[in-house]
């Protein structure tokens, strides 16, 4: 994608025509040469600087639904530079300034650190369940349910379509990578979405492992009888020397409307952004998300800091952090008031690109333990003939888990260490 920005419009006002999805304008740009508004075409004049107009979202169905357009997804623009230059100074702030622009903000690239991976030859003999599934009380919350009936999306690197551990569970899902700016610093496939979001990197790989392997060498994932929804949105990009998880913030978001708009139960988002001014990341599709019922949780991050990553630091959003196998928080784990708890996310056994396995840690393979045990208090109500709303839901599993301490909730650990176990009788006796 060339270099653009995002332009929300005001409650109640309207664009000049109707634009094309952004996606749709890359091949055919009729229907995006004319200015969003008058204002801000005459100031797009000003500066000289010509745009494809698009809209970012598209709608699930054939028009605007209620839930879209309360969450103000009908009202944001990305205006995509005609030629690859930089935006100019100063047009970003004049943008806000107009009386129909409710905010404006440039487009952004993303990064998260890839944990290192350490392979195993042959999953060392384990089977089953590990310590760490076993932290979380799963031998007894199988008794309950598997996870049946339910869908988890992995926003991430993609997954390893092959891999015998994770194909019985992948359904159809989607590659929303499409970067044009900074191609040098990426390696691997960082254009074209398409419809195969396939792992370069094995991120993604090994958290999808975690939330739903099949458990054939290896142990079986938390919720293992899932379907999992696949959905690229994180390139990769070599930085210092090391390997980062990178792609547009416009397009993460592209890849949550999307998953919500599939029907999900369950999104699991082992990234976060850091907010450095303008609106917050991801603020639309995650009220979006939740207005539909669905559950997202969230990596804390892995700076060791007390600092805020988005989406996790949204209310709604059950953020992450990392606890060793001594029970306590590991030193590397983002810590704050936004925490929800805590999960294993050290040395995690899990699936790696190629068929094989790997050892991973940081928070972004403690979030997936979260999300699968959010995926079974799902199932369980299913079976139970109910459903429950995502705040229940975050709130089942923030009341069951075990304090550290005296403290009702800890900054570090946030409401304690998960208990699936605990959650699944909570959610049982909730449906009685």
């Amino acid at each position: 994608m060339s270099p653009h920005f995002v332009v929300t419009l005001a409650p109640g006002r309207m664009p000049a025509g109707d634009p094309p999805y952004w996606q749709r304008a890359i091949d055919d740009k009729a229907g995006a040469r004319r200015a969003l508004t008058a204002d801000i075409g005459t100031l797009l004049e000003r500066f000289g600087l010509p745009v494809w107009t698009t809209h970012e979202y598209r709608p699930a169905g054939i028009g605007w639904s209620p839930d879209e357009r309360a969450s103000g997804l009908d009202r944001v623009y990305r205006l995509i530079l005609q030629h690859n230059r930089e935006i100019p100074a100063g047009l970003i702030n004049s943008i806000k300034l107009l009386p129909d622009v409710a905010d404006a903000r440039p487009g952004r690239i993303a990064a998260t650190r890839l944990p290192d991976a350490t392979p195993v030859a042959a999953a060392l003999g384990l089977r089953g369940d590990d310590a760490a599934r076993r932290a979380v009380g799963l031998p007894e919350a199988r008794k309950l349910t598997r996870g049946e009936g339910i869908t988890v999306a992995v926003i991430d690197t993609g997954v390893d379509l092959s891999h015998p551990n994770l194909k019985p569970r992948l359904i159809a899902g989607k590659d929303f990578v499409d970067i044009l700016e900074g191609q040098s610093d990426f390696i691997g496939d960082m254009i074209g979405a398409d419809d195969v979001p396939d792992d370069e990197v094995g991120h993604g790989t090994h958290v999808t492992g975690i939330i739903a392997a099949t458990g054939d060498g290896a142990p079986e994932g938390i919720a293992p009888a899932v379907r999992v929804l696949p959905v690229r949105v994180l390139a990769t990009m070599q930085r210092g020397g090391e390997k980062v998880g990178a792609g547009l913030v416009e397009n993460i978001n592209n890849g949550v409307k999307w998953a919500v708009d599939q029907g999900v139960d369950v999104i699991n988002m082992s990234l976060g952004v850091r907010h450095d001014g303008g609106g917050l990341p991801h603020r639309e599709v995650i009220d979006y998300a939740a207005r539909k019922g669905v559950t997202i949780v969230a990596a804390a991050g892995n700076d060791g800091q007390e600092a805020f990553y988005y989406p996790g630091a949204f209310p709604s959003v059950i953020a992450v952090g990392s606890m060793g196998a001594d029970g306590n928080p590991s030193i590397f784990s983002t810590y704050g008031p936004q925490i929800s708890l805590i999960a294993p996310g050290e040395e995690i056994l899990s699936t790696a690109i190629g068929g094989g396995f790997a050892h991973a840690s940081g928070t972004s393979h403690a979030a997936p333990f979260a999300a699968g045990a959010a995926a079974l208090v799902h199932s369980l109500a299913r079976r139970r003939g109910g459903r429950l709303g995502a705040p229940i839901v975050k709130r089942i599993l923030t009341d069951s888990a075990d304090r550290l301490g005296a403290r009702f909730r800890d900054r570090h650990a946030g409401f304690g260490r998960l208990n699936i176990a605990d959650a699944l009788r909570l959610a049982d006796a909730r449906m009685q």
